[in-house]
């Protein structure tokens, strides 16, 4: 308890930084003291972190299914905002002393035009063409007096950009860039999660798959992460773009959800509608065990995926299909059991596992696993997540062999979070397996 309470001030305390950077470089820097536009920036600077944290605890505090949606789009936009604004921020502070010394060299290559204090102006000519008084002259008995003294104008003293400091216009440019290039990345990254996955396609040749199962198709998604974003929409979207490839087989290797069967079972239905020879498999992943995980796997053998917890199959194709419960689930007495999975099976035949986290590929290849199919990752989601995510996982994306066991990983076809993706899109992997003896 000492070290979560320690470990969340640290947090905390780093967060308040950030978003006090965020305000300086962001607010202070640009704006007038007592403006509105200072009010309103430090307002929204305190207000959407705010929002952040709601959308982060509002499921697990019990909170209704549409506050949970009301904060979920500022609150979850605003963390991916946030990282944008900070590392484009970051890189103007690099920028910033070059700008001020062009604008310095700007101003100072500029020719000098002494402006003297009081300068006669003709009532039909602009102050900027005012030229110096001639010396002073007697005037003719028929000049009107008023055109030899015309009254005295002072001609405002220049400041460099305009009426704007040189400071001052560097702290608005690199601003006003970090935002457009934050909320242009963030934009394009949301685009990229609601229009849905692609589909991509990868062969994997197994020594022991038979002949005639050669060529056989394994659609592969993970990481859907229905919740208070994401909904029956993003799932039709799925279904529609698996059916289309018809697929022999069906797995769907975890993360499905965050939330309960009562607030996203709607948003789960159209996984009914999966067509494939072979049929759909299930394996749980670890917010699985955030939402329920035994009536979502209830929920999913109603609508027609069969869940496979550290359970095996033999496909009529030639190999068998196997798949383990999360890590995740060993804090409820489950977890995967691989003894249990594949502990009796016949090892001359190949062997395909289906296990949410790639951390457990180790176990895989101790028990004889050919082709482990595995998500979890999200490829790392976030720019630049994925160096995070390389120190926690053996593989972030794609396919990789571990002994005589090859893991593929998918990169997910939703989001968590964030409903944001950048440099990591999302997929579903048709998995084409050719045999050696083909």
């Amino acid at each position: 308890m000492v070290v979560f309470l320690l470990v969340l001030v640290v947090v905390l305390a780093l967060l308040g930084a950030v978003h006090w950077y965020v305000w300086r470089r962001l607010v202070r820097d640009v704006t007038v003291a007592g403006s509105r536009a200072r009010r309103f920036g430090t307002a929204a600077v305190v207000v959407l972190p705010l929002l952040s944290l709601a959308a982060l605890v509002s499921a697990r505090a019990g909170a209704p299914f549409p506050v949970q949606q009301a904060v979920a789009w500022p609150g979850f936009l605003w963390l991916a905002v946030l990282l944008y604004l900070v590392l484009a921020l970051v890189a103007g502070e690099a920028v910033r002393p070059l700008l001020r010394v062009r604008t310095s060299r700007r101003a100072a290559a500029a020719p000098a035009e002494p402006v003297p204090a009081a300068v006669s102006v003709s009532a039909n000519e602009p102050a900027g063409n005012a030229e110096p008084p001639a010396e002073p002259a007697t005037a003719s008995a028929t000049e009107p007096a008023s055109a030899t003294e015309p009254e005295p104008v002072t001609a405002p003293a220049a400041a460099p950009a305009g009426d704007v400091s040189r400071r001052l216009f560097v702290s608005r440019v690199v601003a006003g860039s970090a935002a457009a290039v934050a909320v242009g990345t963030v934009g394009y990254g949301t685009y990229g999660v609601l229009r849905g996955p692609r589909v991509k396609r990868v062969t994997v040749p197994l020594a022991k798959i038979p002949r005639a199962a050669h060529g056989y198709r394994i659609a592969v998604v993970s990481d859907i992460h229905l919740g208070p974003i994401l909904g029956r929409a993003h799932t039709q979207r799925i279904v529609d773009s698996i059916n289309a490839t018809q697929p022999d087989l069906i797995a769907v290797v975890g993360d499905l959800v965050d939330g309960t069967v009562e607030n996203l079972g709607p948003a789960a239905e159209p996984l009914a509608r999966l067509r494939a020879r072979h049929g759909s498999f299930f394996v749980t992943g670890n917010h699985e065990y955030f939402s329920g995980a035994d009536a979502w796997v209830d929920h999913v053998r109603e609508l027609g995926l069969r869940p496979l917890r550290n359970a095996r199959v033999e496909i009529p194709a030639g190999f068998d299909l196997a798949g383990v419960d999360d890590v995740a689930g060993e804090s409820e007495g489950q977890g995967p059991d691989f003894a249990r999975a594949l502990g009796d099976r016949d090892r001359a035949r190949a062997a395909v596992l289906l296990a949410h986290q790639p951390i457990v590929v180790h176990d895989a290849v101790r028990h004889g696993v050919d082709l482990q199919l595995s998500g979890h990752t999200h490829g790392g989601q976030l720019w630049p997540g994925n160096y995070l995510a390389e120190l926690a996982n053996p593989t972030v994306a794609g396919l990789e062999r571990y002994g005589d066991t090859q893991l593929y990983v998918s990169r997910g076809a939703g989001a968590w979070g964030p409903p944001v993706r950048v440099g990591a899109p999302s997929d579903i992997t048709i998995v084409e397996l050719a045999s050696k003896q083909a």
